[in-house]
């Protein structure tokens, strides 16, 4: 099997990312596997190195999990560690796969996979049902507001595509579904092993009426995720040219947040609070009459302005919070040292840069239970917490569940440098 050059027609086309979730040996690394096979996007090489280490670990069958797991640690133990991201396409769509790890300690990666997800796959195996580690990652999902989730049902040939347990672990995930804020849930039976109901409906489920999971993930309808009303464009870089031909150009370019931008509307800039009009959108391709997300364009404004890296364009009568005190769940990612009240970091909001510090750690969420603990000092590597903290300069920000790019930012240790955390912002102001 040769995989193909990707055609130059799917440039413009859809892209859905997605990410995978799943307890230890749901099948999630075999499940992308099967889809990259399926959809012919292998090379040759790539599926003859697989077949080699299959042979040579002693599997009865080409290990197709072995196309994700692409560290070495990760195949001599037969578990995903990293965010191993994939990609390919089919005519109808693009996709960008973020295969994140099962284990508990990993939280931190699948944080990371999930939060910019169109749609989560959480797998479960047939035999076991839901387990703690499924409804913690539906809670993760959740938390990151990743809008379509899919459950998909594993190992089915392992119950002999029992339809009776298929439907118990669909009625107990979609009752605890209910709890959270999960707009869009479907629910799939499926052998990824086998590749039943992954590309095309499996005679061995008669029973099951539904799509077959590619078909769901070429369909699931995405544009209307996106926040269209709320016009936030974070300013990344101020354009001026410096040649003796062009003296008044002044262009400001980044990449469309949400809303819609288009010539002529007026506009406002913070934090200055000044207005003006778009005097022209344009992109490497040439100007547009609009733009809209996730489009990196250069807009130009009528007036000229005192604009800056990390300004924010947006509509007069709809503006994000200017604040400096800020609610926010975040995930601690730092193993060496733990977040504790008081301490100094630096902060990364869309293009904007602040110190901060922690002024109160309100509780730690376990993300099992969802028990709220309101006497916890710290949050640890993987805890996750609702956090108070004051910054240097103000954040230009939304709560992260209605836009998830100005709701959300990193915690740098300015020390080394390293992220330390990731938020999400639940009140500013």
């Amino acid at each position: 099997m040769t995989a193909t050059a990707i055609p130059t027609e799917t440039r413009g086309m859809d892209l859905l990312r997605f990410a995978t979730a799943g307890s230890v040996d749901d099948g999630k690394s075999t499940l992308i596997g099967r889809l990259l096979y399926d959809t012919k996007s292998l090379f040759t090489d790539q599926l003859e190195a697989v077949e080699a280490v299959s042979q040579a670990r002693g599997d009865e069958y080409t290990n197709l999990a072995l196309l994700t797991d692409g560290l070495r640690a990760e195949r001599e133990q037969g578990i995903t560690i990293d965010v191993a991201y994939r990609y390919f396409a089919t005519p109808r769509r693009k996709f960008i796969i973020a295969d994140t790890p099962g284990h508990t300690q990993y939280t931190r990666n699948m944080v990371t996979g999930a939060s910019t997800a169109d749609l989560a796959l959480i797998l479960v195996d047939a035999r076991k049902g839901l387990v703690e580690q499924s409804r913690r990652h539906a809670f993760l999902c959740s938390l990151l507001r990743v809008p379509h989730l899919v459950l998909c049902v594993n190992k089915m040939d392992l119950v002999d595509w029992s339809q009776e347990i298929f439907e118990r672990i669909a009625d107990e995930f979609t009752a605890f579904a209910a709890k959270l804020e999960a707009p869009d849930l479907t629910v799939v039976p499926i052998s990824a092993l086998r590749g039943d109901n992954i590309v095309s409906r499996s005679e061995n489920t008669p029973w099951y009426e539904g799509p077959s999971l590619l078909h769901h993930l070429e369909h699931v309808h995405i544009a209307s995720d996106r926040n269209l009303v709320d016009v936030r464009f974070p300013v990344q870089y101020v354009i001026r040219p410096q040649s003796t031909t062009v003296t008044d150009y002044r262009g400001y370019a980044g990449q469309v947040a949400s809303g819609v931008l288009k010539a002529g509307d007026e506009v406002m800039v913070l934090p200055s609070g000044f207005t003006s009009r778009i005097a022209a959108i344009e992109t490497a391709d040439g100007p547009v009459e609009e733009a809209f997300p996730p489009m990196s364009v250069t807009v130009r404004l009528t007036d000229e302005i005192d604009i800056s890296r990390g300004d924010l364009i947006c509509r007069p009568t709809n503006a994000p919070a200017v604040a400096q005190d800020i609610e926010a769940m975040i995930c601690w990612m730092d193993e060496t040292r733990p977040l504790r009240v008081g301490a100094k970091y630096a902060i990364k909001h869309t293009t904007r840069s602040a110190r901060a510090v922690i002024r109160g750690l309100r509780y730690r969420l376990d993300v099992n239970s969802l028990h709220r603990d309101e006497s916890a000092t710290e949050l640890n590597l993987n805890e996750i917490g609702r956090v108070r903290l004051r910054t240097t300069v103000p954040l230009l920000a939304d709560e992260y569940r209605r836009n998830r790019t100005t709701g959300g930012f990193i915690v740098i240790d300015e020390t080394t440098n390293r992220t330390v955390g990731a938020g999400m912002i639940v009140e500013a102001g």
